[in-house]
C-alpha cells in the first residue's frame, strides 16, 4: 500500500495563524481575501483529520497483525487474516482518494462542475447511450456524495435524450470530472434491433468550470436574445401550462444554453446566466491556451471526434480508456458511477504526461 502523509505539527500551527487572523476586527474588511483564508482553513483541517485517519487505520492493522502472530488457534487465526485483508482493502481504497486529492491543483480543480451531455449520430440508440452515460454521471455524484442536479434535459422521440446539462456541487468537482471531455463509445447488442445485432454508439461529453461570481465576464443586455417556453416532461402545476423554461442566445459568441429545472422562470434565467457565464469564462481560457496547447505535443486532442473511451458489452465485457490504456472488466460497477480507477489514472497521466497515443484502430471494437 503506498502511502500519503501530513505534516499534521505544522498543519495545526498553520491553523492557529488562521485562526488568529480569523479573529481579527477587520477581517471582513477585503471580502476576496477573508474567503481565502477561510479556504485555506478548510484545507488544512482536512489535511489534520486525513493525517489523523491514516494513523487510525495504520493502527489497526498493526493490531490485527500482532493478534493473528500471537494467535496459535489456526481457525481464529485464519479469521483474524481475513478481517486484516478487508482492512487493508479499505485502508488502499483511502489512500488512493487521498492521492487523487493530492493531484488536483489546477486553478479551477476546486470549482463545480457544468457538464454537457449529447449524442452522436444514430437516432435512438445513440439517444439511449447518452441516458446511460448521464445515469452514470449522476450515480457517481451520489457515490462521492456530491450534488447533482440536472439543469436542462430534452428527451428522445422513442427513448434516451438529446442532450443534458447537468450542475456538480461539491469539492474539487471540475477536477474531478474534467478528464471525461470527449467522445465516449458503445459496443451492444442493441435493444431496439429486432435482429438483435451488434451496434456501436457514440456520445460527447463536455466539462467546464462553474465560475465564481467573482469572475469578471462582461456580458451586454444588448448581445442577449431570451426565449421562454413551457416545460418538458414530468413537474409540478406550472408544467406545461406556463412559460417558465428559459433559453438564453448570446448573439455575440452563437453560445446558446438553456434551463427548465426550476418552476419559476426567474430562477431558471438565472442558472442560465451562470451557465453562459462559464461557457464563456471557458471559451476565453481556451483562447489564452490556444498557442500553449500548439506547443504541448502530449496534450490529448479532446475535440468532438476524439474518442477517449469504450465501453464493451458485446461479446465480451470490458471498458478500456484509450488514453491511460486502463481496462475494467465490470462494465455494470462502471456504468452504476464507479469512475474512480480511469479518473485517477487520467489525473496521474497528467500530472506526469504519461499519456499514450489514441489510434483509430484502438478503439475496443471486438475481434
Amino acid at each position: 500500500m503506498c502511502g500519503a502523509t501530513f505534516d499534521a505539527p505544522s498543519n495545526r500551527e498553520r491553523l492557529k495563524t488562521l485562526e488568529a487572523r480569523i479573529g481579527d476586527p477587520n477581517f471582513w474588511s477585503n471580502q476576496e481575501a477573508a474567503q481565502e483564508v477561510l479556504r485555506e482553513r478548510k484545507r488544512g483541517e482536512g489535511q489534520i483529520a486525513a493525517d489523523e485517519k491514516l494513523a487510525a487505520v495504520t493502527g489497526d492493522l498493526e493490531t490485527y497483525i500482532h493478534l493473528a502472530r500471537e494467535e496459535t488457534n489456526a481457525s481464529q487465526r485464519d479469521d483474524l487474516l481475513k478481517d486484516l485483508e478487508k482492512e487493508l482493502s479499505t485502508a488502499e481504497t483511502y489512500v488512493a482518494e487521498l492521492e487523487t486529492q493530492t493531484l488536483l491543483s489546477g486553478e479551477s480543480d476546486h470549482l463545480n462542475a457544468i457538464m454537457t451531455i449529447k449524442p452522436g449520430a444514430g437516432g435512438t440508440e445513440s439517444q439511449d447511450w447518452a441516458s446511460m452515460l448521464l445515469r452514470m454521471y449522476l450515480r457517481w455524484a451520489e457515490r462521492k456524495g456530491m450534488s447533482a442536479s440536472v439543469l436542462d434535459e430534452m428527451p428522445g422521440e422513442e427513448a434516451g435524450i438529446k442532450n443534458a446539462t447537468v450542475q456538480f456541487a461539491g469539492e474539487n468537482a471540475y477536477g474531478l470530472l474534467a478528464g471525461e471531455t470527449g467522445v465516449h463509445r458503445l459496443v451492444r447488442i442493441s435493444p431496439f434491433d429486432q435482429a438483435a445485432r451488434r451496434h456501436t454508439s457514440f456520445a460527447s461529453v463536455f466539462v467546464i468550470p462553474e465560475i465564481e461570481d467573482k469572475i469578471e465576464i462582461n456580458i451586454r443586455p444588448e448581445d442577449l436574445k431570451v426565449d421562454t417556453f413551457r416545460s418538458g416532461g414530468k413537474g409540478g402545476q406550472n408544467v406545461n401550462k406556463v412559460e417558465t423554461a428559459v433559453r438564453i442566445t448570446h448573439i455575440a459568441s452563437g453560445i446558446v444554453v438553456g434551463c427548465q429545472a426550476e418552476r419559476s422562470q426567474h430562477k431558471n434565467r438565472e442558472l442560465a446566466m451562470k451557465m453562459l457565464r462559464s461557457r464563456l469564462y471557458d471559451m476565453e481560457l481556451q483562447k489564452r491556451q490556444a498557442e500553449t496547447d500548439k506547443l504541448d505535443e502530449t496534450k490529448m486532442d479532446i475535440s468532438f471526434g476524439s474518442q477517449i473511451r469504450s465501453y464493451v458489452m458485446q461479446p465480451y465485457q470490458m471498458i478500456k480508456d484509450h488514453r491511460t490504456k486502463v481496462e475494467v472488466g465490470d462494465v455494470n460497477r462502471v456504468l452504476d458511477g464507479d469512475l474512480d480507477p480511469f479518473i485517477r489514472s487520467y489525473l496521474m497521466a497528467k500530472k506526469t504526461k504519461g499519456w499514450v497515443d489514441v489510434h483509430p484502430e484502438d478503439n475496443g471494437e471486438p475481434e
